[in-house]
């Protein structure tokens, strides 16, 4: 099912779920466009950004944000296209950053919208490396994480939008990089071309004992976006003062329940304490204002047209096949930044 100019297709929450999200969680609909009226203007949607926080989103437990209602619109970022505008500094073709979700069209006021203009280079981008996934990156890993030449520095879910960006940071702030990822593919994808000094298989049997002998000095830095059985390989590892930013437990995001096994909570705690170790969660829009995104704006412009930082878009077609492919994400099946081409 394609764009259309007469109808608009929305994804709504139809149910909260119970671990995975399945075919009865989100519904697609077929609406009529909406229509802007003064001081407004009408966006059609060009590319859908999927993220783990969605998940998160989905229920209706005590968290950051507001949780979507049932029958409401998936929430979602995307990069959109003006079609008619009523309001100032947006004209009639203009590419936008906007929150307006899973859908083809949506009115906006214009606020908390960004004008990308006429003819960006690369306008799916400010949903990756220029935009949320790579702001977190930069701000975690450089305010929270503030590694130092000569340190270890360990990321989770390394082939990933955030990971593979906070490497990249950690590498030209002279650092050693040991990445964390699902498979041979991924894990060749982060040494030969992100420039990793290694990465380690979560999938492996002798996962923990890889990382070990991969971080033959501890680990100083380890930015935290998994969760689970990583994170219980890291734990031994970590060094005097470690710090640990904390933007994501995708690991954990599908369990109806507490994980199954041993109460490791005495030996998270108890390693927090012995080894004095900070540990930050943040969200990157609540945790960090408009001064910190300009610094990264600027430095990471300049680091991906000079080559230093590279990056990997996973582009998927049709709104209809957001929703398993937001699975595909959720269990880790994805490779590099996730959009769905609208």
């Amino acid at each position: 099912m394609t764009q259309s100019d007469t109808s608009n297709r929305r994804i709504v929450l139809a149910e909260r779920p119970q671990g995975l999200p399945d075919d009865n969680t989100l519904r697609l609909e077929q609406t009529d466009i909406p229509t802007a009226g003064a001081g407004e203007m009408l966006l059609r949607t060009v590319y859908l950004s999927l993220d783990p926080y969605m998940r998160g989103r989905m229920s209706d437990a005590k968290s950051y944000a507001e949780p979507v209602k049932l029958g409401e619109v998936m929430t979602g970022q995307v990069v959109a296209q003006v079609v008619t505008s009523d309001v100032k500094g947006f004209a009639e073709g203009d590419y936008v950053l906007s929150g307006s979700g899973w859908q083809d069209y949506a009115v906006s006021n214009g606020d908390q919208v960004l004008n990308l203009g006429a003819d960006p280079a690369n306008p799916s981008w400010a949903l990756g490396i220029m935009g949320m996934p790579g702001y977190t990156a930069y701000a975690g890993l450089l305010k929270i994480g503030e590694p130092k030449a000569g340190e270890t520095v360990v990321v989770a879910a390394a082939s990933g939008p955030v990971g593979a960006t906070v490497g990249q940071i950690a590498k030209l702030k002279g650092c050693r990089v040991v990445g964390i990822a699902g498979g041979a593919e991924k894990c060749a994808h982060v040494v030969d071309n992100l420039g990793f000094d290694a990465c380690i298989d979560h999938k492996a049997d002798d996962f923990a004992a890889q990382l070990k002998d991969a971080c033959p000095d501890g680990i100083d830095v380890y930015f935290e976006n998994v969760g689970g059985k990583v994170l219980y390989g890291v734990l031994p590892l970590l060094n005097p003062f470690a710090r640990m930013p904390v933007c994501g437990m995708v690991a954990w995001y599908n369990l109806p329940g507490l994980p199954d096994g041993p109460d490791m909570g005495p030996v998270i705690m108890g390693t927090i304490l012995r080894m004095k170790v900070k540990v930050q969660g943040f969200i990157i829009f609540d945790s960090f204002g408009p001064e910190t995104y300009k610094e990264f704006a600027a430095e990471m412009t300049g680091w991906l047209a000079d080559g230093k930082v590279k990056y990997k878009e996973q582009v998927v077609d049709g709104l209809e096949n957001a929703p398993a492919a937001l699975n595909d994400l959720l269990e880790g099946r994805s490779f590099g930044k996730m959009v769905v081409k609208v």
